[in-house]
């Protein structure tokens, strides 16, 4: 079953050590500001806000 694109946002206290854990998981940057205090991350299909 393909579930086609899936995405997540979450709340966190610190953005640099949330993209340093989900970039050790495979994610990359795809967009994002992290002067505006977010990021997005995508590995696949799964894409993760942050």
């Amino acid at each position: 079953m393909d579930l086609g694109l899936f995405s997540i946002s979450l709340t966190v206290k610190d953005l640099a050590a949330s993209k340093a854990f989900y970039e050790k998981l495979g994610f990359v940057q795809t967009g994002g500001d992290p002067e505006a205090n977010y990021l997005i991350m995508m590995n696949g299909g799964t894409v993760v806000g942050g």
